[in-house]
């Protein structure tokens, strides 16, 4: 079944079905986007699909033709004041409800990419990687990913140290690099940066900031989506939160210089396993998903100087006793 065999089979008339998706929940800087499309009955676009999976040249010729062919479509933003004073999550629920609310006409049904639901002002549905499953989610990944691409190459114009046009505000290491040299500019979002803003006080810290970044972009890479970094409370820190088919990895960082004698995995002993449970114990309190839940370790090596860079990366699934746990049993954990 492709992605428009499987909106036709809701049994919805495609004239009042949208589908809804963000972009920009993840970088540093910049708003975060979102899109809405309702497509015409018997339309078909070859090659649609999620946005993460095609070329940007893919992407470019795809968007243009997802507007000519679309019955509405609609994209919206949050900015980066709003981004700050409502959490990222909240943010982009903000843009996707503007994103519908600016439609040209009103849906039945909206299709929305994920497990959660944005309180939409018509009637949602959450679907998990909706992006590859439904046609018109699809193409709402598309728009968002290319309006804020272009928002992000716009903003090169304005801040041209910082090179947003090759990043789009990822943190990549080119990115510190940027940062390290100027510092934050006006369109970086200074929750995303509270451990750069409050100074690499070591070599190691600043290792261990490069370690998760690489961490993350493995994990985007290999089809995981980032919940949460740096997640903090009375037991610890939970360096990266992510999610898959229904899976959450609690994702233990640990980078190192060449030559390290202790490996990242050796590093988490149990008594940091310990720690590391009671922490994702409360963060699955606070952040209910219903997902199973595992613990996985990731060792970056790095090279050394005053800008070290990734040389190798080992990602070890279910790394420590316990493997996969039920989310929704306490007593696991």
């Amino acid at each position: 079944m492709n992605l428009f065999e499987y909106d036709q089979s809701l049994g919805i008339d495609p004239a009042f079905l949208c589908g809804v998706d963000e972009a920009g929940r993840g970088p540093l800087a910049g708003d975060v986007y979102a899109a809405a499309v309702i497509f015409p009955p018997g339309c078909r676009i070859e090659g649609l699909d999620d946005s993460k999976k095609l070329s940007p040249k893919k992407r470019d010729a795809l968007y243009e033709e997802i507007r000519e062919k679309a019955l509405a479509y609609s994209v919206a933003s949050a900015s980066v004041a709003e981004i700050e004073e409502l959490n990222i999550l909240n943010a982009a629920f903000l843009a996707m409800k503007r994103a519908v609310e600016g439609l040209s006409r009103r849906p039945k049904l909206v299709l929305v990419d994920g497990n959660r639901n944005p309180s939409l002002p018509v009637h949602s549905r959450c679907i998990v990687k909706g992006d590859g499953t439904s046609a018109c989610i699809a193409a709402a990944s598309i728009l968002a990913k290319v309006e804020r691409d272009r928002h992000m190459e716009q903003m090169a114009g304005f801040y041209p140290q910082y090179q947003f046009d090759k990043h789009k505000g990822y943190g990549t290491v080119l990115h510190y690099q940027m940062l390290d040299q100027y510092g934050p500019s006006p369109i970086h979002r200074p929750s995303f940066l509270k451990k750069y803003t409050q100074g690499e006080k070591s070599p190691a810290a600043k290792r261990g900031r490069i370690g998760e970044e690489a961490a993350c972009a493995y994990l985007v890479q290999e089809g995981w989506t980032i919940r949460s970094r740096n997640w903090t409370c009375p037991y610890g820190e939970l360096d990266v939160v992510a999610e898959k088919d229904g899976l959450l990895a609690f994702v233990e960082v640990k980078a190192r210089k060449e030559g390290a004698r202790v490996s990242g995995r050796e590093a988490v002993s149990p008594s940091k396993q310990k720690k590391l449970v009671q922490a994702a114990a409360l963060y699955l309190q606070q952040v209910p998903s219903g997902y199973a839940a595992r613990f996985d370790v990731c060792e970056v090596t790095l090279s050394g100087g005053k800008h070290p860079a990734v040389c190798r990366l080992e990602y070890w699934p279910a790394a420590f006793e316990g493997g996969i746990i039920d989310a929704c049993d306490r007593s696991a954990l």
